[in-house]
């Protein structure tokens, strides 16, 4: 088993409508949907690109929650690491848990309010996928990425790096030579205090124009990043948002 720990290595839909999105995503994405079925006869489906599983669909755990994306970061020690966000100003979401032969989860929130998963799984973290379909990048938005650097690299040991973006600084979280996400001010009407996940598609504009046609809406239309590639930001037919992104050649 191997782990890359400080790699978010899960992402997961919580929708109350889990087939209508996933015909939503199998139409802009081209995921396909694998069926898993887990302990008590619960059946959990699981999107599919480059014959891997990339996320999960999940149903809503209180009534009226909207549908959003949620990411899972994987740690050495689940209980531990939750220890390290309680103490520099995160909180714990409830207690952490185990699924039998998927692994211990908690769910927690940073100091201003974005919600992740602390996840260690029972058989090791998957390779990383790439290409079409597959999960590129996952960004914080935050009114104070400064601040929201700090907490991330105190509670998980990042280190971290600039870019300039022209109108701001782009914070990037690294462990090693690794990265492992961005944070940077949310502009264009996005939402502060929440991680924002990417998935790669083949021509953004096209997808954008798949996106309208399935029943969703462009929230940033595609740009041009130079030296990242051409993204865009969409709210689903379920009315979560997810970022696309053709990723620069290289």
């Amino acid at each position: 088993m191997t782990y890359d720990n400080g790699r978010f290595v899960w992402f997961e839909l919580v929708a109350k409508d889990k087939v209508k999105a996933q015909e939503f995503y199998a139409e802009v994405v081209g995921w396909k949907v694998q069926t898993m079925e887990m302990a008590g006869g619960v059946k959990y489906p699981m999107a599919m690109a480059q014959d891997a599983t990339v996320g999960g669909f999940a149903d809503p755990q209180r009534p009226g929650e909207p549908a959003h994306w949620i990411s899972y970061v994987s740690v050495a020690d689940v209980d531990r690491a939750a220890k390290a966000v309680d103490r520099h100003g995160g909180r714990r979401l409830g207690d952490a848990f185990d699924i039998p032969t998927v692994g211990r989860m908690q769910p927690v929130a940073d100091p201003h309010g974005a919600v992740f998963f602390l996840y260690r799984g029972e058989s090791g973290d998957a390779p990383a996928v790439e290409g079409p379909g597959a999960f590129h990048w996952n960004e914080l938005l935050s009114d104070d990425p400064e601040a929201a650097v700090a907490f991330y690299e105190k509670a998980f040991g990042y280190s971290h790096e600039t870019m300039n973006m022209g109108g701001g600084t782009y914070f990037v979280l690294k462990s090693g030579d690794a990265l492992r996400g961005g944070v940077v001010k949310p502009e264009g009407g996005l939402r502060s205090g929440r991680w924002l996940q990417y998935v790669t598609v083949e021509d953004c504009d096209q997808a954008l124009a798949r996106t309208k046609k399935s029943g969703g809406r462009i929230v940033q239309p595609a740009t041009d990043v130079p030296g990242v590639g051409r993204v865009a930001v969409v709210d689903d037919v379920v009315g979560a948002q997810i970022g696309l992104i053709k990723p620069a050649a290289g």
